[in-house]
């Protein structure tokens, strides 16, 4: 199995459904009250894309890309139609998220994505940033993007000077999804002469 560096056809991904996913276990006592157990740190996406697919063309863009991936043995990217920016939807600036903060040494910082406020928040790593769409700046001033190296595959961002310490290290970006299909199996309905139909095209998001 391999990563692909494709992404899924936008104009159907564009239409799809899904969202973050949890794992929460739950047991009721005698008492009624409950224990609830997170399994997972992190959520987890799930997309259904055949709500996306509208046409003859857009089903065999898709099935031209299933067959690619070989169904699910291949993971691809994916674009989130609602959220693919470091500040919600909007182009990104390079204050939009702080990923770290300076201590004279470290040059290396990963994107992450803040969701929530300051009780409880969660941090998604952001591992399939768009290169050419990060934003980089250190205590409140934007760097030169040519001197900062950006591992697409990752999501680290590497500075050529070290933050002094104590100074904020912020980025904006926008990122894609690493999925993969969830089945093996394509169900197509030819419903007119230039109309598909395909009920679900599962994909679920890939953790590396």
């Amino acid at each position: 199995m391999a990563f692909h560096a494709v992404r899924f056809p936008l104009d159907v991904a564009l239409g799809a459904r899904g969202g973050p996913e949890r794992a929460t276990d739950i047991v009721t006592l005698a008492s009624g009250r409950e224990e609830r157990n997170s399994r997972w740190a992190g959520s987890r996406r799930r997309y259904n894309a055949g709500y996306g697919v509208k046409s003859r063309a857009d089903m065999l863009a898709v099935l031209d890309f299933f067959e690619e991936r070989r169904g699910r043995f291949h993971s691809f990217l994916w674009r989130d139609a609602l959220d693919f920016s470091s500040n919600g939807a909007g182009a990104p600036t390079p204050l939009d998220q702080v990923i770290g903060m300076g201590d004279g040494v470290n040059v290396s910082f990963a994107l992450t994505k803040r969701y929530g406020a300051d009780f409880d928040p969660y941090l998604r790593p952001i591992t399939r940033p768009v290169n050419s769409s990060v934003r980089v700046a250190v205590a409140g001033v934007e760097l030169d993007m040519a001197d900062v190296a950006v591992d697409a595959t990752t999501g680290v961002v590497t500075l050529g000077t070290a933050p002094a310490e104590g100074a904020a290290v912020s980025a904006g970006f926008v990122f894609d999804v690493p999925v993969r299909f969830d089945t093996d199996r394509l169900d197509i309905e030819l419903s007119g002469f230039d109309a598909a139909e395909a009920p679900v095209i599962p994909v679920i998001e890939v953790r590396e």
